[in-house]
């Protein structure tokens, strides 16, 4: 099996397409974070990369990738094909399972916007071989379906000037089972563009990882 570099950009085989993804590996992890982005967001988004880039300072791997290729991604309605996404994440993580540096890690994820259900979906077909979630300005609600079904420790995060996204947060909150946590970021909007905001995620995130990736 090829070893992994410590940071590259990678390929992943799934069914008939080859998704593209950046890898993280940090010397001696305590975990591997995968990243599942909202719509039309890739491993090049900003906002996760910075996350990822923290996560990397406390010790933690991280696999930030393309749930859609570039042909996919053209069709609008694929952005949003919750099922698809999952399906991809899913795959994904189960080849996560099969290399070599990061198999025996735990493994936690990341979802931004609608990505956040497409990791609830995939939370409840995984079940305990995920140890921990964080949802940065996402749609959980989105996965009210399943909602029920969670008992990975999962820490909703909004903008406390995002009001919508908060109503919706706060529904799918009372559904969550398990160990749960819902933070306001007060003073930011839903990309957490204002000063100190997305660091104040990234702080977020990673207490809970530190606290539950194990």
């Amino acid at each position: 099996m090829k070893t992994l570099n410590p940071y590259e950009t990678i390929g992943i085989p799934i069914d008939n397409v080859l998704l593209k993804g950046r890898l993280r590996i940090t010397e001696n992890s305590r975990g591997v974070v995968i990243f599942s982005h909202g719509s039309g967001s890739g491993r090049f988004s900003s906002r996760n990369n910075y996350v990822a880039e923290y996560l990397q300072m406390e010790g933690f791997s991280s696999l930030l990738f393309d749930l859609l290729t570039e042909k996919e991604d053209r069709i609008y309605e694929n952005r949003f094909d919750i099922n698809l996404l999952s399906q991809r994440l899913i795959k994904t993580t189960q080849w996560v399972f099969k290399q070599k540096q990061l198999a025996n890690l735990p493994i936690g994820y990341f979802g931004a916007s609608t990505g956040a259900a497409s990791a609830l979906f995939a939370v409840s077909r995984l079940k305990d071989r995920i140890k921990a979630v964080v949802s940065r300005g996402g749609r959980p609600d989105l996965a009210m379906s399943v909602l029920d079904t969670i008992d990975v420790p999962t820490l909703l995060i909004v903008g406390g000037n995002d009001h919508a996204v908060i109503s919706l947060n706060q529904q799918a909150f009372v559904e969550l089972g398990g160990i749960k946590k819902l933070e306001i970021v007060e003073g930011a909007t839903h990309l957490f563009g204002e000063p100190g905001k997305l660091e104040k995620v990234a702080e977020l995130s990673t207490l809970w990882f530190n606290e539950y990736l194990k």
